[in-house]
């Protein structure tokens, strides 16, 4: 952060990009629930968006563990440690994990790797999930009303539209980024990271919360 050219506003751009990519996606899925988005004949479609909501939520795992902060390194512990569960050769697959017998930098070089390639394969998820849209039945009509007789074209109308709410959002991450950057964050991960000293409360960013909070809930991880 401090020896890149405007590292503090990559970093923060980064953070808070990733806040807001989760919650839109929290908003889409949401809409998805109350529209009955999961039925046929638009099921493909919800099981790709399932994959995606998944895989961003383990490339936002990786990478809250490369600043290598407190949290950063007791997330990676407590997460990577889940594997030990499986029997008999639970405990192999986490040194597999870490590349060692702890969380070092073997871990973070992988988790690096990961981080980089896998935006990319979401990418082409998202692809995919326009593409099972448009093959199944197209966008949702809630209402049922046939607006064939009332439409208007994509150019100006709709394009300014889109261009007013692109807008509104990049004012509100620019109050996060520049004025409140780690108002979503957790300050003890600016503490660097000391595997002799466990943190008073081990917390994922907010937008993991309620999927941490399952896994805190079920006392045995095996078998529940």
């Amino acid at each position: 952060m401090r020896d890149v050219n405007n590292g503090w506003l990559i970093r923060y751009l980064h953070s808070n990009t990733a806040s807001a990519f989760f919650f839109l996606v929290y908003l889409h899925v949401g809409r998805g629930l109350y529209y009955g988005s999961y039925k046929a004949p638009r099921t493909l479609v919800w099981i790709i968006g399932t994959i995606i909501l998944v895989l961003m939520m383990a490339t936002a795992f990786l990478g809250y563990v490369l600043p290598y902060g407190q949290m950063s390194l007791w997330a990676a512990t407590v997460i990577t440690n889940l594997m030990s569960a499986i029997p008999w050769v639970g405990q192999d697959i986490v040194e597999f994990l870490w590349g060692g017998f702890s969380v070092n930098n073997a871990t973070l070089n992988r988790f690096f790797a990961l981080h980089f390639v896998l935006p990319f394969i979401l990418a082409a998820l998202a692809l995919m999930h326009l593409i099972a849209l448009h093959d199944s039945a197209g966008s949702g009509n809630p209402l049922g009303i046939s607006g064939n007789y009332d439409r208007l074209p994509m150019a100006p109308y709709f394009l300014f539209k889109d261009l007013i709410t692109i807008f509104l959002f990049i004012i509100v991450l620019s109050i996060f980024v520049f004025f409140m950057p780690n108002v979503l964050g957790d300050s003890e991960n600016y503490v660097v990271a000391n595997p002799m000293q466990t943190p008073p409360a081990i917390v994922p960013e907010w937008y993991l919360l309620p999927f941490y909070a399952i896994l805190r809930s079920i006392p045995n991880k095996l078998l529940g």
